[in-house]
């Protein structure tokens, strides 16, 4: 089995929460149809050091100018500060070379700012924070095609507001395939509920 890498990108003042549950799930073996299939590493602008928001220093793994769609399974491009400025607008065109080449994109929170300000929510159903924030950005003009659902999938793009990361990591998983129907359902609704009921379901679904 050829493991295939899911890319999380990094850039400073990044949403510690937003990527935490897709990452610890897509690098937890546990429950998933083909274990080990997929791993995730880490993306940034260079190979120099970011500071999320929540003050923690990560060293990215790869710079973004050496990847090729073709070697990635998705691009996870979490929010942050520095979206509405600009300053990420490599990881916005990386966004659209991965969905030109047929691989996902998952963006939440300011990327989807991100996505916008580069045309590539005005033909496609989306969501984010809110629409009104989205139709401040100068060139947008899908407003018709935002969703107020907490996280939206539609032709291998993902979009989510800050407040819906599990809803955000659900539908990574549903793009990925990484879990069964049933497993995926059952998970979600432990960590949405917090019920023991859906643990024992969630056992019951893996067995």
């Amino acid at each position: 089995m050829t493991t295939k890498t899911v890319h999380l990108a990094l850039y400073d003042t990044l949403a510690d929460w937003e990527f935490g549950h897709a990452v610890a799930q897509i690098n937890t073996p546990q429950f998933q149809k083909a274990p080990g299939l997929y791993r995730v590493r880490t993306v940034g602008a260079t190979l120099d050091p970011v500071t999320s928001i929540g003050g923690l220093r990560i060293t990215p793994d790869l710079a973004l100018e050496d990847i090729d769609p073709a070697d990635s399974a998705m691009l996870i491009l979490p929010g942050a500060d520095t979206w509405e400025s600009g300053a990420n607008a490599a990881f916005a065109k990386a966004a659209r070379r991965w969905l030109d080449a047929g691989v996902p994109v998952a963006a939440i929170c300011g990327a989807t700012i991100g996505l916008a300000a580069e045309g590539l929510l005005n033909d496609r159903p989306h969501g984010g924070n809110v629409v009104q924030q989205l139709e401040a950005v100068p060139g947008y003009t899908g407003s018709s095609l935002f969703s107020a659902e907490r996280a939206v999938r539609s032709g291998g793009l993902i979009t989510a507001g800050a407040a819906s990361s599990l809803e955000f990591a659900r539908e990574i998983f549903a793009e990925l395939d990484l879990y069964e129907p049933a497993v995926l359902e059952a998970w979600y609704g432990l960590y949405r509920t917090g019920d023991p009921e859906w643990f024992g379901k969630l056992v019951q679904a893996v067995s």
